[in-house]
């Protein structure tokens, strides 16, 4: 099984962007798969799937800023918005010369990477997306009170608050790595209890609430990733935990009225599928690459 690095690149005007890397020892040019995590996490959430894929694939797993060990000058004056972590992911790929990539998003993957693919729609050749959404149907229950939140004026105010107590807390990060998994007592601890640590770094807080009260613009930019889809027909494969309260199973169901060729699994997890299903995961991300996006490379 390949073994994980631990690199970091500076990019964009001074950020220390930390990534995960491994590949096949007997394969120098594999193919890239890129992973992008979601919230609270970073790249840990894919310790365990990251060789499983490397077996055939380069892949890549960066850190985005405000998430893991990724490092942030205080005074680069970093925006934190859906559209900044779009350009350091951009600014990350040029850095390590990728032009092409199978991408596996999930959660706030999914619209850095979509915002990305706006931009540069024939760089990618495949997406797996675990609960990564781009519909207002998939949006569960969880988003209520951040929608409260969007409807709040910027700065300070009641609706922000109530995210911060209900929404940021180490409690509510463990429940949304347990909730809805068959296997809430084989979910390693240190995955949530990392994500809380991080959080209460100083000043962070206030960037995941930031963060929190941009993704409006995301859903309101979902007509547009759903224009990519119907124009590019990327190949796509959706692995959702169908327990999942904040992306719902009906997310996963609607990429099939823009990508009719897609293939959508429902596991019998929660949102973090990958903690207990990466071997099933695994094994349904390799069949598919190998049909869907790399069918020229030989294995």
């Amino acid at each position: 099984m390949a073994s994980i690095s631990v690199k970091r690149v500076t990019v964009d005007d001074g950020i220390s962007v930390f990534y995960r890397t491994a590949s096949p020892p007997n394969l120098p040019n594999a193919p890239i798969v890129l992973l992008l995590h979601g919230y609270p996490s970073s790249s840990h959430q894919y310790r365990h799937l990251i060789p499983l894929l490397a077996e055939h694939y380069t892949v890549i797993a960066p850190d985005f800023p405000g998430f893991g060990f990724t490092e942030v000058p205080p005074a680069r004056d970093y925006k934190y918005t859906f559209a900044s972590l779009t350009t350091t992911l951009a600014a990350f790929l040029d850095a390590l010369s990728i032009t092409s990539f199978a991408v596996y998003i999930f959660d706030y993957g999914a619209p850095v990477l979509l915002r990305l693919a706006l931009q540069r729609p024939n760089a990618i050749t495949a997406i797996i997306s675990q609960n990564g959404n781009a519909y207002e149907e998939g949006l569960g229950p969880s988003w209520v009170p951040i929608r409260t939140f969007w409807a709040a004026s910027p700065g300070p105010s009641e609706e922000r608050e109530t995210v911060r107590r209900n929404v940021l807390s180490a409690e509510t990060t463990k429940w949304k790595y347990t909730h809805g998994s068959r296997f809430p007592d084989l979910i390693e601890p240190e995955s949530y209890t990392l994500d809380a640590a991080l959080m209460q770094r100083p000043g962070n807080i206030e960037i995941q609430l930031d963060l929190f009260k941009d993704y409006e613009n995301n859903v309101k930019m979902y007509p547009q990733f759903q224009e990519y889809f119907r124009k590019s027909q990327v190949p796509l494969l959706a692995v959702w935990g169908k327990h999942d309260r904040s992306f719902t199973p009906e997310g996963a169901e609607a990429f099939k009225r823009d990508l009719p060729k897609a293939e959508v699994v429902l596991l019998d997890a929660g949102h973090f599928a990958g903690e207990t299903e990466n071997e099933e995961i695994a094994e349904l991300t390799l069949r598919f690459l190998k049909v869907k996006s790399f069918e020229s490379f030989v294995m």
